[in-house]
């Protein structure tokens, strides 16, 4: 419910619009003067306030001053029986949203007040203004009936507002996936925000989450609004949630419940209405079971899960997946690009270990060192050009060499699975970081 404070002196002018205003399902709270205003400030949100100028004991003009310093996101709309244009074009310079000169018609108002509300839902979504217009190029791409049951579960779980947590290898498309979720939902028409808990550093992520109230430490010099209000009424992508930090799992779970937060340093209850959608590329099962992932937690988010396919799994989607980002590069480029025969193959035969992200970028790379429109294996990357070595068709008889050639291969493409992380690498490979280390001086792996 929108929350609007009056303060107003007069109390037959109060009791009047407080009147009117509740006939649209506006909660109105009331305050006599601008100090009464302040108080009732610091134990609930508004979205608006109306304040007369002349009040005792604080003016409205102390109140507008307060609220631009104290709560920024909060409108004020101004009203006086005194008026004049230098007293209009005070308030408007001072941050006062509107300005209104007693008698004034109460339909006049209501028009008012439904156009702040309208602006106020438009700045909030223009927040994830830059990720739409990033995403909007880009587009679930895949025939095969892998990705045809992840179409089938986006269609049902998108018109509930059931938790749902995406899993998959880094570069399957788990944001993607969250998006057509958001916009297949009844709340596309409101915001759709996203928080990678793994990019925020911990001292600052229950800010960035649930927001702070000014003076809540040092440098909060202004009241700040988190992600959970940004999205208030639509969606919230919560990605890497696997990363969020044990301390903070217990608020985000009662967020969750209750849908109501407390910011940082605040003393009073925000309520919210947010659509959760988590992603992560570890197995948050494990993750329970490691005990730096709450079980409770874990359940709660997990009441729909969608599992995206590697591409490894599902290489009937390369040569459409191709097809589509060659197109977009084409645009870029003003050039009509294609892959031979011989270049589809090379890329069919490889296993993608950074997945759909790996595919998109190696054609980037060749749309663009291409001499020729057409891309040939020798346009691709080297790592796609040396062919797997078969048992049948081995590189050399003498076996300490394909042993060795072998090694290094694997050593390799554990690299590179682990993006260059040699402890990762060491892991996946079954060896110490040290054995790593001397095979890699021995192949001559820079890494």
């Amino acid at each position: 419910m929108i929350r609007i404070l009056l303060a107003e002196d007069d109390e037959i002018m109060r009791i009047t619009i407080q009147d009117r205003l509740e006939k649209y399902n506006w909660h109105v709270e009331v305050a006599t003067d601008g100090q009464n205003a302040i108080d009732m400030l610091d134990r609930f949100s508004f979205r608006i306030i109306i304040s007369d100028v002349r009040m005792p004991n604080l003016d409205g003009m102390a109140l507008l001053k307060h609220v631009r310093e104290v709560t920024p996101y909060t409108d004020i709309i101004m009203m006086t029986g005194y008026g004049n244009v230098d007293s209009a074009i005070n308030c408007l310079e001072m941050g006062a949203a509107d300005y209104l000169l007693k008698p004034f018609d109460m339909d006049d108002l209501v028009i008012r007040i439904n156009r702040i509300l309208a602006v106020q839902n438009l700045k909030a979504r223009n927040i994830s203004l830059e990720d739409h217009c990033r995403q909007q190029q880009q587009q679930l791409i895949g025939s095969g009936p892998v990705m045809q049951e992840v179409y089938r579960l986006i269609e049902q779980a998108a018109p509930s507002d059931a938790s749902i947590l995406i899993t998959g290898e880094s570069g399957t498309g788990k944001e993607l996936v969250a998006e057509a979720i958001h916009s297949a939902s009844r709340r596309h028409k409101q915001p759709y925000i996203r928080l990678n808990c793994a990019a925020i550093p911990e001292g600052l992520m229950e800010s960035e989450m649930f927001g702070h109230e000014r003076g809540a430490f040092t440098g909060a010099l202004k009241q700040k609004i988190g992600k959970f209000e940004m999205a208030n009424g639509g969606t919230l992508l919560l990605d890497e949630i696997a990363d969020l930090p044990l301390t903070l799992q217990p608020k985000l779970l009662r967020v969750l419940q209750e849908q109501e937060l407390d910011r940082v340093g605040g003393s009073r209850t925000v309520k919210v209405d947010v659509r959760i959608i988590c992603a992560t590329a570890k197995d948050l099962g494990k993750e329970v079971e490691k005990g730096n992932f709450r079980e409770d937690l874990y359940y709660r988010l997990r009441v729909i899960p969608i599992k995206l396919p590697p591409l490894r799994e599902r290489k009937e989607d390369i040569p459409e997946l191709t097809q589509h980002f060659l197109h977009s590069f084409s645009l870029k480029r003003g050039v009509a690009m294609n892959l031979t025969a011989d270049a589809m193959e090379r890329l069919l035969d490889y296993d993608f270990p950074g997945n759909v992200r790996e595919l998109k970028n190696i054609l980037e790379r060749a749309s663009v060192l291409a001499p020729e429109p057409s891309i040939c294996p020798s346009d691709l990357p080297s790592d796609l050009n040396s062919s797997p070595i078969k048992v049948d068709e081995p590189y050399t008889l003498v076996l300490a060499e394909a042993l060795a050639r072998t090694e290094k291969a694997v050593i390799l493409k554990a690299l590179n699975k682990a993006g260059g992380v040699k402890q990762a690498a060491a892991d996946l490979l079954g060896i110490s970081r040290k054995n790593l280390w001397e095979k890699m001086k021995s192949h001559a792996i820079r890494a």
